[in-house]
């Protein structure tokens, strides 16, 4: 992945990208989670600089559950994270832009594809990229358990590369958390009840967590939650958050790692402002992981198999 300085540019030598492979890349990008697997992008290749173009498309988006956008660039940075897994995956770096034009508001990203300078390899992500259509998720409750410390060290790695910050909550803030999540469920209940009894429609789009899932009714008698946040609450840091998401899920399955998302609260503004109250570091949540063990089966990684580390999926240099 490009580390040059901020505002300078890599210099890329023309790629030569064939419709197979690039079909593959956008296969990749749209195994990414989005709320309600609603899907709010598009893609477009610049024939010229063989460049992907990560667009987003606000009609396939939940604009009132989402009014500002904030889901739809999380579920765009997990498709880029993707496509950076797959870039590499077959041979090339990666070279991520973020926002690139202020003219083109709906150009979240490009991704381009560069000639490797250094002996002609690319950086290795070939177990992630395996694992993009392998990440399970689970409602039930996960095994008693706890996850090592040096797990959760590798997945905060991870989301520290991505340009976001993912720390395990304690137990007060976790029952914090969950009581959160609660409220939005039970609002969420709600609604859908008075609007079923006057025969109307809700007021906002059926809610559900970024990967499409359903709420977890019951979790675990002591569930480790893993805060995903970033510094500031712009468009990029959105973008970011999912890139360091994804990144963080990829390498969760290939841990033998499972992983459910809770979504709920961050739709719903109070809820989610909330959510950072009381934390132990300045910053804005982007997202609550749940995760546990219990993942194992062909392609997953066992506790001596070699595992993939976060640097198959660096973006330095995203802007």
């Amino acid at each position: 992945m490009w580390t040059g300085p901020p505002g300078e540019e890599k210099t890329m030598e023309p790629a030569v990208l064939d419709a197979a492979t690039l079909e593959k890349l956008i296969s990749a990008a749209v195994a990414a989670p989005s709320m309600l697997h609603a899907q709010p992008w598009r893609y477009r290749l610049n024939p010229d600089t063989v460049t992907l173009e990560v667009r987003a498309a606000p009609e396939r988006g939940l604009r009132q559950a989402d009014p500002m956008g904030r889901a739809l660039c999380v579920s765009a940075g997990a498709a880029v994270c993707n496509l950076r897994v797959a870039v590499a995956h077959f041979g090339w770096e990666p070279v991520v832009r973020l926002l690139p034009h202020r003219s083109q508001p709906d150009l979240l990203a490009t991704v381009g594809l560069a000639v490797p300078s250094y002996g002609g390899v690319a950086p290795h992500s070939d177990g992630l990229y395996d694992m993009i259509w392998r990440r399970p998720g689970s409602r039930s409750p996960f095994p008693g358990r706890r996850l090592p410390p040096t797990e959760l060290g590798v997945f905060a790695e991870a989301a520290r590369g991505d340009g976001a910050t993912l720390y395990s909550a304690g137990p007060e803030e976790t029952a914090r958390l969950l009581r959160l999540t609660a409220e939005a469920e039970r609002r969420t209940a709600e609604d859908h009840r008075e609007h079923a009894a006057t025969g109307g429609r809700p007021p906002r789009e059926h809610r559900a967590p970024v990967d499409g899932r359903r709420p977890t009714a019951v979790l675990e008698s002591r569930p480790t939650i893993a805060v995903l946040t970033t510094a500031h609450d712009r468009r990029a840091d959105w973008l970011r958050a999912g890139q360091a998401l994804e990144h963080v899920l990829l390498l969760a399955t290939a841990h033998g790692i499972r992983a459910s998302l809770l979504h709920q609260a961050l739709e719903w503004s109070d809820l989610r402002w909330a959510l950072s109250d009381g934390r132990r570091a300045p910053g804005h949540v982007q997202m609550l992981i749940r995760l546990g063990p219990g993942v194992s089966g062909p392609g997953v990684s066992g506790p001596e198999a070699e595992r993939p580390t976060p640097a198959g999926c660096h973006p330095p240099g995203a802007r």
